[in-house]
């Protein structure tokens, strides 16, 4: 009985030490990718706030993931998820991919990204302030993480929705959605300072909605300083805004 004891103990410590390794080659990993030469000086300057070896940590990301990425704008996360995922894992993009497609086409480091969801549409209806979305499918099944960063805000109810519902097809069970975003004031209504903020805890709501659970949130874009008063662009609160960072997981309905 104790020999069982011992090799069960030994088995776990091993287990253990496996997972830590790699969760610490994953980390390399992403400040290898920091340092990659496709990122431009405007980039790597704010890396110090967006912190993302912390923040992709956080959500649980490693380097043998299949893992989609909603509305990578100019690539800024993209450069670094690219070079971490190509050798073991997979990486697809999805919404508004104009401007990561022509990189894709640019530069080697990232030529295996794929892009979803080329059939979609982000507009405008007449008088709307936000973004709605049309065949916002991503085409991905079984994925194990969905990502966002800083797009919640622009989206309209019914935006929101579909890129919930999106990223909800796109996962296996049990995958995770990690979304971060500007802080919005709890309840505030819309006003000229704080279109490019949302209230987390509507964002929760709506993706719990979704089918999503909440599984975990973070400080670590936390900002004391940032009053919520201002829009994002300020000079007061540029690069210092407060975010909030959750982490959801799906579940079966």
């Amino acid at each position: 009985m104790k020999k069982l004891l011992v090799l069960a103990l030994m088995a776990g410590l091993a287990f253990n030490a496996t997972a830590d390794n790699h969760s610490e080659s994953t980390a390399d990993m992403i400040k290898m990718a920091m340092k990659s030469e496709i990122r431009t000086t405007a980039e790597t300057d704010r890396d110090r706030n967006r912190r993302p070896v912390e923040t992709l940590e956080f959500f649980g990301f490693e380097h043998d993931m299949k893992v989609v990425e909603l509305l990578p704008g100019g690539g800024w996360y993209s450069k670094i998820l690219a070079p971490v995922l190509k050798e073991h894992g997979e990486l697809i993009v999805a919404l508004g991919t104009g401007r990561i497609s022509t990189m894709i086409e640019e530069h080697e480091a990232l030529s295996a990204i794929k892009v979803g969801a080329e059939d979609s549409n982000i507009y405008r209806k007449d008088g709307a302030r936000f973004y709605s979305v049309e065949n916002a499918d991503i085409g991905v099944k079984n994925a194990d993480m969905v990502l966002t960063f800083r797009n919640y805000h622009n989206f309209a109810e019914d935006g929101r929705k579909a890129m919930n519902d999106a990223a909800w097809d796109a996962l296996k069970m049990g995958g995770i959605y990690g979304v971060v975003d500007h802080t919005r004031r709890h309840m505030e209504g819309d006003n000229d300072e704080n279109r490019r903020r949302i209230d987390p805890v509507l964002a929760i709501l709506e993706i719990q909605a979704a089918g999503f659970e909440l599984v975990d949130y973070s400080d670590l874009h936390y900002r004391a300083d940032d009053e919520l008063e201002y829009e994002v662009g300020r000079k007061s609160v540029t690069g210092n805004t407060d975010r909030w960072t959750l982490k959801f997981k799906k579940v079966k309905k």
